[in-house]
């Protein structure tokens, strides 16, 4: 049960835009992938949401850029809960370009957790935030 997940990614060509680096709109996607996989290695699949007729969406996202980031490039985003709330929860993201660490942005996601059938939020279960480890903010990376 890995409280901050790592989540490896190679920087691909149709990641870049036309200013040479990665577009903004990657470092979102790579979030999402990033969540989806912690989740899912947390026994949180996409299938078993289905199965509890729930699931996240995105409520907001803030992100800072601080590097850019190219074709090629080995990176890899950390992330982890922050906080769960009754219907909501805070997962936060380092993104890291690993030949030399150099720090490519931090951000953040407040999701939402609804009710699949009609959309609604819906208490966060026990057995849901159960499955992580919330990181407090002097034990992040």
């Amino acid at each position: 049960m890995p409280a901050i997940f790592a989540y490896d990614l190679i920087v691909a060509p149709a990641a870049i835009d036309e200013q040479g680096h990665v577009n903004n709109l990657e470092y979102v996607r790579w979030m999402q992938e990033a969540a989806i996989a912690h989740s899912a290695v947390q026994g949180w699949t996409a299938a078993r949401y289905l199965e509890i007729g729930a699931g996240w969406v995105a409520r907001s996202h803030w992100i800072e850029y601080l590097q850019p980031a190219f074709v090629g490039d080995p990176v890899v985003v950390y992330t982890w809960v922050a906080n769960f709330r009754k219907i909501r929860s805070l997962r936060k993201y380092k993104m890291v370009r690993t030949s030399d660490q150099a720090v490519l942005a931090v951000a953040e996601t407040d999701w939402a957790f609804i009710g699949l059938e009609h959309r609604v939020p819906r208490r966060v279960p026990p057995e849901v935030a159960g499955a992580f480890i919330v990181v407090p903010e002097d034990q992040e990376p």
